[in-house]
């Protein structure tokens, strides 16, 4: 029967755990409600003001404080554990987005409440991030964990295909009310209940750090910890300053200029843009069940991967400003987003497993921080270089690329 098992693959060994379902159940669950929210409240606000601005401005005060809470949610969650830190924002998302089914079931919202539910959906984010990046290695054996971040990965990929149709379907089949925002609102809030539920059914959490020294070690010594072990390894350390350099280059090109290009260059329209989102994310859905159904390669090959998976990435965005054939760049973007995807995973499980436990949830909150914290900034540098000069954006951001492909070979 053991022999059994570790002859398995991997992805299935992973899903033999009891533990793991029900994390994968309620991720799902929670995933594909939060596309609901994710398209109901745009058009709620949008019905309330009629001003992107505002749209914009809930956007910020959701993203914002998820950045600036980031470090603190990585201590919390090596203070208590993954499981509890997410459990407790599983129950405060419920009852925010209740709340807001309620609001508009009574016709009583108004813009200044979505501003602030937004802040806290942001605040209760910057917690439950970290933890979440955090959770599989307390569930999974060493081996199986590039599996067990390649289910999560993907299903979090999928729920971004299915939910927004699914979603934008329901609230358009009741356009002359507010019932489908109310009803998107809803299941948001009942997947929220599944998961909680099985957060709380979970019993394998391990940890491995002592309870004394945890209550005594005060939250800002536990970020400054935090950060001086990432600083202190020569390998994280280098890792975290290519991520963030390379997300930084490429995030805002990449969400800002492809929409531009499909405007101005590509035939297709809007149909351009969606069918070369879809082709990067459904790259990126490969790459992820790629890299969780083959073992880890070795780590002499490791950087020889990254350097060239990340100069592919350079010379694919360079060539995107003179390329004006849709097809061309669906499968560009297609094969970069594979790649994205296999090396995603990669990383992902090299950092937990080069990471203790104890610490594991400061490491992810400083990860998550390299990818995302400048993203902001790249898509308004991007926004106001593509409005200039579009083969320029996409010039530069691919040259700047291959630039640090060159520093990490």
């Amino acid at each position: 029967m053991t022999a059994n098992i570790k002859n398995q693959n991997p992805m299935a060994r992973v899903l033999s755990l009891r533990d793991f379902r029900l994390l994968f159940a309620g991720t799902a669950t929670s995933l594909l409600g939060d596309q609901f929210t994710l398209i109901a409240t745009p058009w709620l606000v949008l019905q309330l003001t009629q001003d992107p601005m505002a749209l914009g401005i809930v956007l910020a005060l959701e993203g914002i404080p998820r950045a600036l809470f980031m470090l603190l949610g990585g201590a919390i969650t090596d203070k208590f554990s993954p499981r509890s830190v997410m459990l407790t924002a599983s129950i405060l998302r419920f009852l925010l987005t209740a709340l807001l089914a309620v609001l508009v079931f009574l016709n009583i919202a108004q813009i200044w409440m979505i501003y602030l539910i937004g802040l806290i959906f942001g605040i209760i984010a910057g917690f439950a991030v970290p933890a979440e990046n955090s959770i599989v290695p307390m569930l999974v054996k060493e081996d199986d964990l590039q599996a067990g971040n390649s289910i999560i990965m993907g299903v979090t990929q999928l729920a971004g295909f299915v939910g927004p149709t699914v979603a934008g379907l329901l609230i358009g089949a009741f356009a002359s009310s507010n019932m489908g925002i109310i009803l998107a609102f809803l299941i948001d809030a009942a997947t929220f209940v599944v998961s909680a539920s099985t957060l709380w059914m979970i019993h394998s959490e391990t940890r491995s750090i002592d309870q004394e020294t945890k209550s005594e070690e005060s939250l800002w010594k536990a970020i400054q910890a935090g950060i001086q072990f990432l600083w202190a390894d020569r390998p994280l350390r280098l890792m975290f300053i290519v991520l963030m350099s390379v997300n930084f280059l490429l995030m805002g090109p990449l969400m800002v200029g492809i929409p531009v290009l499909a405007d101005r260059r590509l035939p297709e329209g809007a149909a351009a843009f969606g069918l070369l989102m879809s082709a990067f994310a459904g790259g990126n859905l490969v790459g992820f069940l790629v890299a969780g159904s083959l073992p880890h390669p070795p780590a002499a090959y490791m950087s020889s991967i990254l350097v060239t998976v990340i100069g592919s990435f350079g010379v694919v965005v360079g060539a995107l400003g003179f390329l004006n054939n849709t097809w061309v760049d669906f499968s560009l973007l297609a094969l970069t987003g594979l790649g994205n995807g296999y090396i995603a995973i990669l990383l992902f499980t090299w950092i937990q497993t080069r990471t203790p436990k104890d610490r594991l949830g400061r490491m992810m909150s400083l990860v998550t921080f390299s990818s995302t914290g400048l993203v902001p900034i790249s898509q308004a540098l991007a926004g106001l270089i593509s409005k200039w000069d579009l083969t320029m954006l996409f010039a530069l951001a691919g040259s700047l690329v291959l630039l640090v492909t060159i520093w990490m070979a």
